[in-house]
């Protein structure tokens, strides 16, 4: 049974501020700690130009939802425009990555279940990783692999 069982708040002004690995200010909703492992939720919030690397999740699905900007996704061979509105679901274990490509700061609504990754952009902020090197002991912790969590060998 899950240990879920109390209501999860995240009010404006007094959220949970961290950073993604490519440097974006990120606010954490709710934690796998919170949600008894069920799922994480994030705001992701992204300059024009920017994303992630491309990466592989190994333990979860991620679901966005585009509240400003219009971001371009790849999954897999896949490529494809998200405009606001739109929801995006990634399914772990292929390679995917995203980016603001309109002219204004992008936003959107992060999701994923089961929970956990989401404790990544906490550590990432705390530990003030400063070096892609930095950043990828910590996603690889998190099952996040991409090219440099390779090339270290720590996937």
């Amino acid at each position: 049974m899950s240990t879920f069982r109390n209501a999860v708040v995240s009010l404006p002004g007094r959220e949970r501020i961290a950073r993604t690995p490519f440097g974006a200010k990120i606010v954490i909703h709710a934690t796998a700690a919170e949600t008894g492992g069920e799922f994480g939720m994030w705001e992701t919030l992204t300059p024009p130009g920017h994303g992630p690397a491309p990466h592989t999740h190994t333990r979860e699905t991620e679901v966005f939802r585009v509240i400003k900007g219009l971001y371009r996704f790849r999954c897999g061979d896949e490529e494809f425009d998200a405009p606001p509105g739109a929801v995006v679901v990634l399914p772990p274990h292929v390679q995917h990555s995203w980016r603001n490509i309109s002219d204004e700061p992008g936003q959107m609504f992060g999701t994923v279940s089961p929970g956990g990754c989401e404790q990544m952009f906490i550590d990432i902020e705390a530990s003030c990783a400063d070096t892609p090197e930095k950043i990828a002991v910590i996603e690889a912790r998190f099952g996040i692999v991409n090219d440099l969590t390779l090339a270290l060998g720590l996937s």
